[in-house]
């Protein structure tokens, strides 16, 4: 491990656990991009060299917004430690914004990478999420176990590739 590289966050040249997520360059394809080359207009609520931030057209509740990196990635695992540290900083910084804005009881941050994990749009973002105790949101989260020593196995397993 680089000492440059706290535990568990990828160096920018280790492509190997990717995930099999590639990176392609900026399309028109991607709605995200458009909105960064100023081609799709958006209410934008912070932009810099490195992200965009801007309120959903299609919002869970009223401040629904999103953060997105400037580069076109696919996943998580793609961005540059700069790009996550930016985005994590920038969603930090709406998520303050939206809750004060909307008087809002809590708020949901949610990151989502592949079709099975329910992205959509094949360019990393992130939903800030207002939320209230009545806003009828719900997450079908289940809860599941380990059989005996599985846990120690998966453990093993993942702390490897660290």
């Amino acid at each position: 491990m680089n000492a440059d590289c706290p535990a568990g966050i990828l160096e920018e040249e280790d492509v190997s656990l990717t995930g099999g997520y590639r990176d392609v360059s900026a399309s028109e394809d991607c709605i995200f991009c458009s909105i960064v080359a100023g081609n799709v207009p958006a209410a934008k609520l912070i932009e810099t060299d490195k992200v965009i931030s801007f309120l959903d057209i299609a919002p869970v509740n009223r401040g629904h917004c999103l953060v997105v990196p400037k580069r076109h990635s696919e996943s998580l695992v793609n961005l540059t430690q700069e790009e996550l540290h930016t985005c994590i900083f920038t969603v930090q910084r709406i998520a303050r914004a939206a809750v004060t804005a909307t008087t809002a009881e809590g708020v949901n941050v949610l990151q989502n990478n592949g079709k099975c994990a329910g992205q959509v749009i094949s360019h990393v973002h992130f939903h800030v999420i207002p939320r209230w105790s009545n806003d009828g949101f719900r997450f079908g989260w289940r809860q599941g176990s380990y059989n005996e020593g599985e846990i120690d196995k998966l453990q093993e397993e993942i702390q490897a590739l660290l």
